[in-house]
């Protein structure tokens, strides 16, 4: 079974950082590229980023270009999401999801490409 785990995420005040991690089991790791989302109170879920099988492309949503950095390793099948500068409207659920067969990241990868989902972290910055 396809097992994708988040953990990282915990409170925090504006300005300061996380990284939040995820661990894949039951998948080839380096077939995927991966996706972190979010998802606040009220709102829809939308893409924060993601990033080619490879790591060599990688997508940002505008809200938080500059401030989060996505990474993964496939020697542990890992993904990482490194936010700094972080503000109160970051706090959401953070979910790192999975999907086959994509190529290279020209831009955001879109909700319904992403197959495998974890159960999410949450992330909250205080002001």
């Amino acid at each position: 079974a396809q097992v994708v785990q988040e953990s990282g995420g915990g409170s925090v005040q504006a300005g300061g950082s996380l990284r939040l991690s995820c661990t894949v089991s039951g998948l080839t790791f380096d077939d995927y590229t991966m996706g972190w989302f979010r998802q606040a109170p009220g709102k829809e879920r939308e893409e924060v980023s993601c990033i080619s099988w490879s790591g060599e492309s990688t997508a940002y949503a505008d809200s938080v270009k500059g401030r989060f950095t996505i990474s993964r390793d496939n020697a542990v099948n890992t993904l990482y999401l490194e936010m700094n500068s972080l503000k109160p409207e970051d706090t959401a659920m953070y979910y790192c999801a999975a999907a086959y067969g994509l190529g290279a990241v020209e831009g955001l990868c879109g909700e319904a490409a992403f197959g495998a989902w974890g159960q999410g972290t949450q992330v909250t910055v205080s002001s």
